[in-house]
């Protein structure tokens, strides 16, 4: 994470536009864009996986600096097996390559790595360096970095009522008892509060099977802005906007 240590990202002006005390506790981000930022530029496909990678490194730190508290990142979706064998195995390499290399820095500036998503169908070494990077990570408390990987949002609904199918069959839980409460509880997302703002980058409009469960109040920032491309200022501009907005539950 080498832009993690460099210099302060945002002015005193910047933070002066902002409200400190509306600042969302939870973002979501679609990182999109990879593929067509390469063919923008005449890049490979694989430039443009590192590129978004290395861009997360930045969004990371200034989203730490905004005093975000949880930042969750879609990082591979369960549709993303449909891609070339090539990409995806780029893909599993680049994830592993990520883990082993910024490790030691997530643990300096306090960056708690967590994942969501069914991680059994990842390769065995990237499982290994994911459960690696949380140990490491365990007792960081600045910001918690959560991947959605091989993450879908119908699936992680599917895999929570197996669970609770599975807490019925045990005597402990009572289906006559649920609650909308009780079924988030059993989600991948537990133990965060569902994200006050979805960023979507590279001006796509829909929510892409992402958190499907947990957006059903969040606010939508859709961004032109493709994600190697996206940066502090763009992050900014999102909480601006969000801050802009008055937020409604039905009422």
């Amino acid at each position: 994470m080498n832009n993690l240590a460099e210099k302060p990202l945002y002015s005193e002006e910047d933070f002066a536009s902002i409200d400190p005390k509306l600042i969302p506790e939870h973002i979501a981000i679609a990182m999109d864009g990879n593929r067509r930022w390469a063919r923008k530029y005449g890049k490979s496909v694989e430039s443009g996986h590192w590129q978004g990678a290395e861009q997360l490194d930045a969004i990371v730190r200034a989203s730490a600096d905004l005093g975000v508290k949880t930042l969750t990142v879609y990082s591979f979706s369960t549709e993303n097996w449909k891609r070339s064998r090539r990409e995806v195995e780029l893909l599993m390499q680049l994830l592993e390559a990520y883990l082993i290399n910024k490790r030691e820095v997530l643990v300096k500036e306090g960056v708690r790595l967590h994942t969501i998503g069914d991680i059994s169908r990842l390769p065995d070494s990237l499982q290994r360096q994911l459960e690696e990077s949380k140990r490491a990570t365990k007792s960081c408390d600045r910001i918690d970095l959560v991947l959605a990987l091989n993450y879908g949002g119908r699936d992680e609904v599917r895999r929570a009522f197996l669970k609770m199918s599975h807490a019925a069959e045990a005597g402990e839980l009572d289906w006559e008892s649920v609650t909308e409460a009780t079924i988030s509880s059993y989600l991948d997302t537990a133990q965060w509060p569902d994200p006050e703002l979805y960023i979507r980058p590279s001006g796509v409009q829909r929510l892409s099977n992402f958190l499907i469960w947990q957006i059903s109040y969040t606010e939508i920032v859709v961004m032109d802005t493709l994600w190697p491309d996206f940066s502090p200022k763009d992050l900014l501009e999102a909480v601006i906007e969000y801050q802009r907005r008055q937020r409604r539950f039905g009422g």
